[in-house]
């Protein structure tokens, strides 16, 4: 009887997400979509495990996530994967995250699937962190289809400050007299500078855990992002929770400050 319940279940799953993508309006999709993947910890600790297993569960459920944008055509995904605050963790700790971080990238581009942008201060990271993400992005560079931001070293004020720095480094070799550059800058000036310079905005931002906040994810380009918080831990979370943020996304009137 338990497994035949089991059957329905699923049975009844897939028709409800049969359902919600059927009635999910294509022209009202976001091209954009971030996450903050959020509740790792906590899932594995609920577990009795370790925060380590829930880390790998986490960067598990990546590639099974990006297969639902692709269903529906998103163009741009950006995964928080690591914060700069996060780098102040015991050392240990921190040591067995980024290598976790690494091999789940490293899988993300063997799948030779996607194409993958490492976004955040990568001069922050260990030597072979960085080395191991830039090798991601090289060997990825050439395909034409999702484009993934993996951010890790990643911190929003940190990105605004990197992006200031390299507009006056810029200008400074260019020889552009400082009170000339001040009169001119202007908003599209920063933004060429930030790490998803020629991207578009994210449309969309969903954070999963039950947390309610952005904790400093893509600040500057947010501005005018719709939010979507998940009660889910990010190893539980569904493809149905997906769809549920695409149609909360698809009836919001968006106004971008109007």
């Amino acid at each position: 009887m338990g497994r035949i319940r089991t059957l329905v279940g699923e049975v009844a799953y897939d028709l409800y997400g049969h359902r919600l993508t059927a009635r999910l309006p294509k022209d009202q999709l976001p091209r954009h979509v971030g996450v903050i993947l959020d509740g790792n910890r906590r899932w594995a600790a609920e577990l009795g495990s370790t925060s380590d297993y829930g880390h790998r569960a986490g960067g598990e459920k990546i590639a099974e996530f990006l297969g639902w944008c692709e269903e529906v055509d998103v163009e741009v995904v950006t995964l928080w994967l690591l914060s700069t605050d996060n780098l102040a963790r015991p050392e240990q700790e921190l040591k067995a995250l980024l290598d976790i971080i690494a091999d789940t990238v490293t899988q993300l581009s063997n799948e030779q699937r996607w194409r993958v942008n490492p976004v955040g201060a990568l001069d922050l990271l260990p030597q072979s962190t960085a080395i191991s993400l830039r090798g991601a992005a090289d060997s990825t560079a050439h395909i034409d289809g999702l484009l993934v931001n993996v951010a890790v070293g990643y911190g929003g004020r940190r990105e605004v400050v990197d992006a200031v720095r390299s507009l006056l480094q810029e200008h400074a070799q260019a020889g552009t007299p400082l009170d000339e550059l001040a009169k001119t800058l202007d908003i599209e000036h920063i933004a060429e500078h930030l790490y998803t310079k020629g991207q578009p905005d994210p449309d969309l931002v969903i954070r999963t855990s039950g947390e309610q906040r952005l904790s400093g994810f893509l600040l500057w380009q947010s501005a005018h992002s719709e939010f979507y918080f998940c009660e889910a831990y990010w190893p539980n979370f569904r493809k149905i929770d997906f769809l549920r943020a695409l149609r909360s996304f698809a009836v919001r009137n968006r106004r971008f400050g109007i």
